[in-house]
């Protein structure tokens, strides 16, 4: 492959419709996927149309390269990095073009991500089966180069069970169609003078004779087992009519279902579609005390009619402790299992489920291998099965270099040889000295089984080829599936000769020359494959990189270990459709550099092969963070719980210290004084900065986006509670509180400290005002992490001698109080005492919810009156607290009704919203779900939201105004 000069790149990028980068940073973030791998590519292609792709096959021919098709870029075995020219198809080729309602099929491009596709087949009673753990942002084009499967392939088949067919464009320009063919259509196919028809007659002359196809159902998988991935299908080809006395018709698309983008590039996809699975649904989670007795346990429970068969192990049990959003999702596991079995039942009615679920628990019982059985409904369902999803970015949260990694992860095997697979391959394991990690789809024959390896230490590198090695021979003995549903890619690959035989993998060889001529599409992958052992993400024996920071990432073993947590699952690439708020700027962008996953590349990269003395000082770290608006999400969403927040926090102060500070930066960062001097006299700063030359001179001077409304100053806080005092109760009080008055809500919204006084008094409670701090949160937003750590030990040293049992710091504003819980810990000197008054801290909701629930506040203190309230959660309040603490207390008057707008992030992030080249993204988050969902609702619908920015964004985005919760509740105090 030759190196191709920048000016034939920039010409290409000139005639294409889409885009084409080849800058350092852009490279940088698609030269790895989820894999362990890791290629530069020459280009990344973001195509707009089926010309430009043309173009792209053009032009590799022309310069000797090649084209990489990619989606979401979560493939486990690296089939979507390469030296080529990267083809992201995930931005515009993503529509939905037409439901055939009668057939059951549907006609999509590549980049429609599956979930997407089934929300839009829901009102038609039909969905598309497959379902991948990354069903949430994963898209049909990589299902289909993959042959994806998931959880649910045991009632619905594999993704090459639903391709009807494929347009596609060959390797020499040639748009083709693949479909069904009787025999007279497939040998009229053969008699094209095209590279068409020379594919037919490869295929019919390759596999006619009886002794090749002999050799094939002699050596691919048993055709049992319905997860076979390994090379190109042609096992699926020959039952067709064209091969032998079948009534099947030849589809060329069992073939391409799997090949990863080798033999042709794909642009429209026909699927066969389902009717949805039955309305009532159980899963009984059987809870094991070994591994073997789980796997005894499976056969006799798939015969039952599941439609789920799901296992994990305590190796990933044990990391959703500490994952918060999986704390939420394994609330029904008892004791502490081995393996847990997660087996789901539907039913058309809740009689007939009923009933299979005493049976399925019956013989459960006769088998006496299981010690518990919690029955789940609904939702709970749900998070069972997010529980298991999550396993893959889970496994990221190993501290340290060694890590579970993906090389025997996708083993399939019969059923019947399941147990005695598990036995020999843990016995295998032990001669390795490894405890594999064990979960996945165990009621298809496949587990996820990963060796725990340092991969930047050529001993374990060695070990990485040798296990997969025997490995591959064990899978062999059993004439499984070295690749279930994950693909070859570069990882297995080199292992299909031992799979299938020799003479087999010659012929798949030579299918492959019938098809790419040029040898163009996605080279190094399936044949002629790339050497598993190199090209890998790390330096191997390299001298790992000392980065000296301020921030406290020891947590992590350091900030380069901290960005290595992102295996590249791709969480941060789900839309807002799904729920949750990460990532906020991909979701409006929808460019890869604007992810969470390519803030902890890029950084990774930077920092582990700058040259500089200063390895933060790259203009290309300064482009990949400059979107992330810092909300936390990835800390609890990324099953990682890579802190990207803080990543960026200390990437700005490296840089800054190298390149100085912008004059509009420092003025944010110190917002409270100038804030401070403006309470001073409220009425006329209000005044000032309406005028037109006061605000002219802050738009130009602090770049604030002339659209974006400023926020109006406040008497302090101080002020307020000397004039208009609250009355204070007669003692006894039911407890003291410190109730933190932080610089937004003293300077800018006081009247909220006040009504939060108000209300905790009237129900009981001393509170001690402490309005003379500040948190530092400004300072952090722009990496100014001297002041900001100067605070914290100010802040630390101040409450030092108040902390005990009955201390409880209090606090209004999410960002502020919050950085007692998160940020100090890993500022304070006194990282002892930080910790324990994070441990006393509350959000003033998570403090009155605790309050409600030890009976000290009840629902008859407050109004009858009925009132609609919608609540939007603050994203520092979903990532570290609960915005059930919120819905819980609005919920206190009996006849409030309370839903929270599912809204994600609110995008204005502090002084993020304000600046001019953030303001249209910040919109544009703001218009994904929280601005529809307030304007659809009525003017006495009361709109709550507990963050300053947040009231502030809603104010500017539909005109109305939010109240915080605890306003509201003051207000209907009795």
């Amino acid at each position: 492959m030759t190196t191709i000069p920048h000016h034939h790149l920039k010409q290409l990028s000139s005639e294409l419709k889409g885009e084409l980068y080849y800058d350092d940073l852009m490279l940088k973030l698609y030269a790895t996927d989820a894999s362990v791998y890791r290629m530069l590519p020459t280009a990344v292609a973001i195509p707009k149309t089926i010309d430009d792709i043309k173009l792209l096959i053009h032009f590799a021919r022309n310069y000797d390269t090649s084209l990489i098709p990619r989606t979401a870029g979560t493939s486990l075995a690296g089939q979507v990095v390469g030296k080529g020219i990267i083809v992201d198809v995930s931005k515009y080729f993503t529509k939905i073009i037409s439901l055939n309602e009668a057939e059951k099929t549907i006609t999509v491009q590549p980049g429609v991500v599956r979930d997407q596709l089934n929300n839009y087949l829901k009102p038609y009673g039909l969905f598309f089966g497959p379902n991948t753990s990354t069903s949430n942002r994963c898209m049909i084009g990589g299902m289909v180069g993959n042959n994806s499967s998931g959880t649910t392939s045991i009632q619905y088949g594999v993704t090459r069970d639903k391709v009807h067919s494929l347009k596609t464009i060959l390797s020499d320009g040639s748009e083709v169609v693949f479909s069904d063919l009787t025999k007279q259509e497939f040998f009229k196919k053969a008699e094209l003078k095209s590279l068409e028809g020379d594919i037919y007659r490869t295929i019919y002359e390759e596999l006619k004779p009886e002794e090749v196809q002999q050799k094939i159902n002699d050596n691919f998988p048993k055709a049992s087992i319905h997860r076979r991935n390994t090379g190109y299908a042609i096992d699926e080809l020959i039952n067709s009519e064209i091969f032998n006395n079948s009534d099947e018709k030849f589809n060329m698309c069992k073939l391409l279902a799997g090949s990863e983008g080798t033999l042709a590039f794909t642009t429209e996809i026909t699927l066969q579609l389902d009717k949805l699975p039955p309305k009532y649904r159980a899963m009984v989670a059987f809870h094991f005390e070994s591994i073997t007795n789980c796997m005894k346990a499976v056969k006799p429970l798939m015969q039952h009619n599941l439609h789920t068969c799901e296992m994990m192990d305590d190796s990933i049990l044990n990391l959703t402790k500490h994952n918060k959003t999986q704390q939420e999702n394994r609330t029904f596991i008892e004791g502490n299992p081995v393996a847990i079995l997660m087996c789901e039942l539907k039913a058309e009615s809740e009689e007939q489920l009923a009933e299979d679920v005493t049976t399925i628990v019956k013989t459960s019982e006769r088998l006496g291998l299981s010690y518990a059985a919690p029955i789940l409904r609904d939702e709970d369902i749900d998070k069972a099965l997010d529980l298991r999803k999550a396993g893959l970015g889970l496994l990221g949260n190993i501290i340290g270099d060694k890590k579970a990694v993906a090389c025997i992860e996708d083993t399939a095997v019969a059923l019947d040889d399941l147990d005695q697979y598990i036995e020999e391959f843990t016995v295998l394991m032990r001669s390795y000295n490894q405890n594999a990690v064990y979960y996945a789809h165990a009621g298809a024959g496949e587990l996820h089984l990963r060796p725990i390896l340092d991969l930047k230490k050529s001993e374990d590198i060695k070990l990485f080829k040798a296990i997969t090695n025997d490995v591959a021979k064990l899978v062999k003995k059993y004439q499984g599936s070295m690749s279930g549903e994950h693909g070859d890619g570069i990882v297995r690959a080199e292992f299909i000769p031992l799979m299938i035989g020799e003479v087999n993998y010659q012929l798949l060889k030579r299918i492959k020359s019938a098809f790419d001529v040029y040898n163009i599409f996605n080279p190094g992958k399936i044949v002629d494959a790339f050497p598993m052992d190199q090209n890998l993400r790390y330096e191997t024996d390299r001298d790992e990189p000392q980065i000296e920071t301020l921030l406290d990432f020891s947590h992590s073993q350091g900030i380069l270990r901290e960005t290595e947590k992102c295996n590249g699952s791709g969480d941060c690439r789900k839309l807002p459709e799904f729920g949750g708020v990460m990532c906020p700027s991909y979701r409006a962008t929808r460019n890869e550099k604007d992810t969470t996953r390519a803030r902890a590349n890029a950084l990774r990269d930077y920092l582990t092969n700058s040259d500089k003395s200063n390895k933060f000082n790259h203009q290309e770290l300064k482009d990949v963070f400059s979107l992330c608006l810092s909300c936390k999400a990835c800390t609890s969403e990324c099953p990682s719980s890579v802190d990207v927040a803080s990543l960026k926090a200390e990437f700005l102060y490296q840089y800054q210290k190298v390149n100085g500070f912008k004059f509009k930066d420092k003025f944010f960062a110190n917002a409270t004084k100038y804030n401070k001097m403006a309470a001073l006299m409220p009425s006329l700063a209000n005044t000032l900065i309406k005028t037109k030359f006061i605000r002219g001179f802050m738009n130009v001077s602090l770049g604030i986006h002339p659209k974006r409304s400023l926020p109006e100053v406040t008497k302090p806080f101080s002020k307020l509670s000397q004039n208009e005092r609250v009355n204070s109760i007669e003692k006894p009080y039911k407890k003291t509180v410190y109730l933190f008055v932080d610089e937004f809500i003293n300077y800018l919204e006081s009247d909220i400290a006040t009504d939060t006084k108000l209300l905790l008094e009237k129900l009981g409670y001393k509170t001690i005002d402490i309005n003379n701090l500040e948190s530092g949160r400004s300072f952090i937003s722009k990496g100014f992490l001297k002041e900001a750590k100067s605070i914290s030990n100010k802040n630390v040293n101040y409450f030092k001698h108040y902390v005990n049992d009955d201390f409880y710091l209090v606090g209004i504003e999410p960002s502020a109080i919050l950085t007692f819980k998160d940020e100090y810990l890993k500022l304070a000197d006194d990282r002892v005492t930080a910790k324990s008054i994070a441990e006393r801290t509350f959000l003033i909701e998570e403090f009155i919810q605790m309050e409600i629930e030890l009976g000290n506040i009840a629902s008859n203190q407050f109004t009858r009156e009925s009132k609609t309230i919608k609540f939007h959660g603050h994203c520092y309040q979903k990532a570290l607290g609960n915005q059930k603490s919120s819905f819980d207390i609005l919920n206190l008057p009996e006849n409030y009704k309370v839903t929270i707008i599912p809204s994600g992030c609110c995008g204005m992030a502090g002084s993020f919203g304000y600046e001019k080249e953030h303001y249209e993204v910040s919109m544009q988050i703001g218009n994904q779900t929280l601005f529809p969902a307030i304007r659809k609702t009525s003017e006495d619908v009361i709109i709550a939201a507990n963050g300053t920015s947040c009231r502030h964004q809603i104010k500017d985005g539909t005109g109305r105004v939010a109240k915080h919760p605890i306003s509201i509740l003051k207000e209907a105090l009795l």
